[in-house]
């Protein structure tokens, strides 16, 4: 398996889906489209609606994965707001993202406040796309499962999700943290919707309670080596390739792992969670990319 061809034709499916899924626009309200179009478009690994889509495929094989073409650009939506918002001035005031002007820039405060907004509802109407007004056994079954999915993906992007860790994020601004609150806000502000996406896979998969508790624990696994890796590139990173300005968190007076522990047991620890999440996968039949996945996000340079 050629990694890197496997991983660009999976972006290149997910962003055929959100060109689909995005609304026109045209309107009266057509700024705030353009800047929901934009903040979308503008880049992007795509990474949790890629594992959305191969954790389903686990489960359920390829045949039937166009019918949750809508959770795969309602995660993407949902996780561009976060972003949106997350850049404007009162948070992280960050300028350019991916190389590109933040929303906020580009449109100003005030439409970017609204187009994350708009994503963020858009994103619960469009994955409610896919319930289906079949009413055979098979049908019912189906929308039980995007019922459950939908629960989901409110409560980890909700109060008890990211924006929960957002919150103390924003509160412990500039002060020491201890590694239990560190942990905390990682869990929630970004492990929470890889938990999601996986989840999300699993159960519209079919997988039952006990597997379904294991990709919850696995993208746990992946979402703090995910963002201790960040915290890293933060550091030490490429600006060019990261498209955005180094050391934030440093700006932004943010206690992370790395200031915490310093660079070389920050890598460690990477490599420990990255590990515990591949032995998961391991479990799971037809994780051969998601295995590749995860160990691409220890060595990533963006």
């Amino acid at each position: 398996m050629n990694f890197k061809e496997e991983l660009q034709n999976r972006q290149n499916y997910i962003n055929e889906v959100l060109d689909r899924f995005l609304p026109e626009v045209s309107g009266k309200q057509k700024t705030v489209l353009d800047a929901m179009r934009y903040s979308v478009t503008i880049g992007g690994k795509r990474l949790r609606p890629i594992m959305m889509l191969e954790v389903f495929r686990c489960f359920a094989g390829q045949e039937n994965e166009s019918k949750i073409a809508p959770f795969l650009a309602a995660m993407e939506m949902l996780h561009t707001y976060s972003l949106v918002h997350d850049d404007l001035p009162d948070m992280d005031n960050d300028m350019y993202r991916r190389g590109q002007l933040t929303t906020h820039a580009k449109y100003g405060s005030a439409m970017a406040i609204l187009a994350g907004d708009a994503l963020l509802n858009f994103a619960f109407e469009t994955a409610g796309q896919a319930f289906t007004e079949e009413s055979a056994p098979e049908g019912m079954e189906w929308n039980l499962r995007v019922a459950k999915a939908l629960q989901v993906f409110g409560r980890k992007a909700g109060i008890f999700g990211m924006i929960g860790g957002q919150v103390v994020d924003v509160e412990k601004t500039g002060q020491p943290l201890s590694e239990e609150e560190i942990g905390f806000i990682y869990k929630l502000k970004t492990c929470a919707l890889l938990e999601a996406s996986m989840m999300i896979g699993a159960i519209l998969g079919g997988a039952g309670a006990d597997m379904l508790a294991e990709v919850e624990q696995m993208a746990y696994h992946i979402g703090m080596a995910f963002q201790i890796q960040d915290d890293i590139l933060d550091m030490t990173g490429d600006e060019a390739k990261l498209g955005k300005p180094l050391h934030s968190d440093e700006k932004n007076q943010k206690t992370t792992y790395v200031t915490l522990h310093g660079l070389e047991a920050a890598k460690a620890k990477v490599k420990e969670l990255s590990e515990k999440a591949v032995e998961t996968a391991k479990k799971i039949h037809g994780t051969e990319f998601l295995q590749e996945l995860i160990d691409y996000l220890i060595v990533r340079e963006n």
